[in-house]
């Protein structure tokens, strides 16, 4: 497939709007190739994201179940998390938030797919993992601001989840359907 080209936006004027840990905002004024000006552009400036598709040695997935006060639900999700600073890659941040949220760990991991929640809007990047062969390692170890429980789901029951539209965060979703696709499970 042929990759066109495309000329990059000139920032003209940037200003922060707000600079907080979970939230960094700014506003720009931005020229397009074109010469168009857009007068007000917000960008959202957060850290890497990670994500992992936990599979045992049986066959279970690995999902949490937490609220998330943005949609005012409950639901199931694939262990996530921040990649932190002292994360040497995103690799050590997946594999440390699986541990921490779940207390499972080990087995085989591979990059599965890099994906972006808004790339028209978001700086970040969302790094998704398949890691199969996980096995419970220790208790998990939950942050105060965690609150959420572990559950070991069958394919079956992953399948019903996606296609009953269960899974809201997209960026789990992704992977997910990605992994039913390839291996012929849908």
């Amino acid at each position: 497939m042929e990759k066109e080209k495309q000329t990059p936006w000139q920032v003209l004027e940037c200003r922060y709007v707000h600079r907080a840990p979970w939230l960094t905002a700014r506003q720009e004024k931005i020229r397009l190739a074109n010469g168009h000006i857009i007068p007000e552009y917000y960008v959202l400036e957060y850290p890497d994201w990670v994500n992992t598709l936990a599979i045992t040695p049986d066959g279970k997935f690995i999902f949490v179940r937490q609220y998330r006060h943005g949609l005012d639900r409950t639901s199931y999700e694939l262990c996530a998390g921040v990649r932190d600073p002292e994360d040497p890659t995103p690799l050590a941040a997946a594999q440390r938030e699986l541990m921490e949220e779940t207390g499972y760990g080990g087995g085989q991991w591979e990059c599965y797919m890099t994906i972006s929640a808004n790339p028209g809007t978001q700086t970040n990047l969302t790094y998704c993992f398949l890691a199969t062969g996980v096995e419970k390692q220790a208790e998990a170890h939950l942050e105060d601001t965690e609150e959420l429980s572990v559950h070991l789901l069958s394919v079956d029951e992953v399948k019903a989840l996606l296609l009953g539209d269960e899974i809201k965060q997209a960026l789990h979703a992704a992977p997910l359907w990605k992994y039913m696709a390839l291996n012929h499970l849908l």
